[in-house]
């Protein structure tokens, strides 16, 4: 049976959220109702029936309204019949920046790894409430989005991929509650990504061990970046799981991650990672295992800028350091480690991610045919091989000489 009760404003403050979402209705207005939700967001919601079936409609968060106010703003609809599409009852919609910090915070943003709530926070800081903040969620547009993205997309494209999926994300919350009738971001094209095949070779990742060994007898901060650098190439971590790494994520010969991209995870040490781990460990007693040189109570400086130098003197200029964890999925696939399990090394949530970063280059190709060509080669002028129309025996003396 539904829930039916007299709805007043202190009666609504001590609704409790449940496992599921359940919704209490008005006796004094009928369609109108409270939505809670397990995040205990609260939810004005007004159901109408009109000839083309139930129009609904959301009146907003609960906690920015009375229940006077919104019971108005029912009978309002209900007399007018200006509900046009879903959500829009004359003014009802929020403001974009309302929405943000209102019910998206509450129902959505609250779920965020802390990671994704950063980078999110700034996203909204300078690209989505600058240009949309002031605007209610019903009132912005395919056309002005694609005006936005295009603008943004002529100088950081891969910025802007990401201010467009965060965008799309909140007037999907936004339809949920009935703001709007249609995502207006969803079928626009986003800018293409740079394709990820660039990882090192045998001789590149000699050469940048021999850089990394000159510059770890360097001063305090170069020797630090330099093993930094080096337990990415020997781990296949992300840079800010490095860099941002607590000493009491350090368990022996494992790394107990508590926020990676997937969530937790477990990171198993290779002999030489253990050492510089190890090494770590035992030259400081502060939070954070690679530390800011100026300020110990901060992790090192997020850019590494002796990377840039190292990369340059090793000739691995085009190399970023993101390329380094491809290097260690196409090494593993290379030596044969199944792809599931090279799927666990990176902590990826699913083998097809694998897939895209496991690459094996042209040089390991080449080398590839040429190890087989001289195998097959070997065998046939061991074994000479009649030809069936003479009787003649020839040897096969190469891979592209014909029997």
């Amino acid at each position: 049976m539904p829930d039916r009760r007299r709805l007043t404003d202190a009666g609504i403050a001590r609704l409790r959220a449940g496992a599921r979402e359940y919704t209490v209705w008005d006796t004094q207005v009928a369609g109108l109702g409270v939505r809670i939700r397990p995040s205990g967001g609260r939810t004005f919601i007004y159901h109408r029936k009109t000839d083309r079936g139930v129009r609904k409609t959301s009146f907003g968060p609960a906690a920015l309204r009375k229940v006077e106010e919104v019971r108005r703003a029912c009978m309002e609809v209900a007399a007018t019949g200006d509900a046009g599409t879903e959500g829009e009852a004359r003014g009802t919609a929020p403001l974009f920046r309302d929405f943000v910090a209102g019910p998206w915070k509450m129902d959505r943003f609250a779920r965020f790894k802390p990671s994704t709530q950063r980078t999110s926070e700034g996203i909204l800081e300078w690209r989505l409430l600058p240009a949309f903040g002031a605007r209610r969620v019903d009132r912005i547009g395919r056309r002005m989005i694609i005006r936005w993205f295009e603008a943004g997309s002529r100088t950081a494209p891969g910025a802007a991929n990401a201010a467009l999926d965060l965008l799309g994300h909140i007037l999907n919350h936004a339809r949920a509650l009935g703001h709007v009738g249609t995502n207006p971001t969803r079928g626009i094209r986003r800018n293409p990504g740079r394709k990820m095949t660039r990882f090192l070779s045998r001789e590149e990742i000699a050469r940048l061990h021999l850089v990394l060994d000159r510059h770890a007898g360097g001063s305090a901060s170069e020797a630090q970046q330099a093993d930094t650098i080096r337990l990415l190439l020997l781990t296949g971590c992300r840079k800010g799981e490095i860099i941002r790494l607590r000493r009491d994520e350090v368990r022996g010969d494992r790394l107990e991650l508590a926020d990676s991209k997937t969530g937790p995870r477990t990171v198993l040490l290779n002999g030489p990672a253990r050492e510089i781990v190890r090494r770590r460990m035992a030259q400081g007693t502060g939070s954070w295992l690679f530390p800011s040189v100026r300020d110990p109570s901060r992790p090192q400086c997020q850019g590494l800028p002796l990377w840039y130098r190292v990369r340059r003197e090793a000739g691995i200029g085009d190399v970023r350091l993101h390329d380094l964890r491809h290097t260690v999925a196409s090494q593993a696939a290379m030596n044969g480690v199944p792809l599931p399990v090279v799927a666990r090394l990176l902590g990826h949530s699913n083998v097809s991610m694998t897939m895209r970063y496991a690459h094996v280059g042209d040089r390991e190709i080449e080398e590839a045919a040429e190890r087989v060509g001289r195998a097959i080669s070997a065998v046939m002028s061991i074994h000479p091989v009649t030809r069936p129309e003479g009787g003649r025996r020839d040897v096969c003396t190469t891979v592209t000489t014909a029997c």
